[in-house]
């Protein structure tokens, strides 16, 4: 794939995620994968990112810097949302979190294969009060 259309691929990814369509993944992540080092199916990063729609529901990516090095993406994200249900084990406190997310993800025949993601911890631990 040229890096266009691995440029392509993954903006398609986060209209679809701030679309809050989950189950489009089929469309971007392969059956099989690696995330943060582990290796996990399409379904669990499906359940994953249905369980942060489900707490957050306004939950949106907004992309700051991409970079794409042949089949890697690498991107700084600044994500927000109201915590409404329970999340990352805290119960709902209706505040409005704001952090930054870096992403570097690898794409082959147009889904990734392997996906990793650095959140600002400190930053979400502090505005959920824990």
């Amino acid at each position: 794939m040229s890096e266009s259309e691995v440029r392509e691929v993954f903006e398609r990814y986060i209209d679809a995620l701030n679309a809050h369509d989950f189950d489009r993944m089929t469309e971007f992540v392969h059956d099989e994968l690696i995330e943060n080092g582990k290796p996990v199916t399409r379904d669990d990063i499906i359940a994953e990112l249905k369980a942060h729609g489900d707490a957050v529901p306004d939950f949106t990516w907004r992309v700051q810097d991409v970079a794409i090095d042949g089949d890697r993406v690498a991107a700084r994200l600044f994500n927000k949302g109201t915590h409404t249900k329970q999340w990352l084990g805290v119960p709902p406190t209706g505040a409005t979190l704001e952090f930054a997310e870096y992403s570097f993800h690898k794409v082959r025949d147009g889904r990734f294969y392997e996906m990793n993601y650095l959140i600002d911890a400190q930053a979400v631990q502090r505005q959920l009060g824990s």
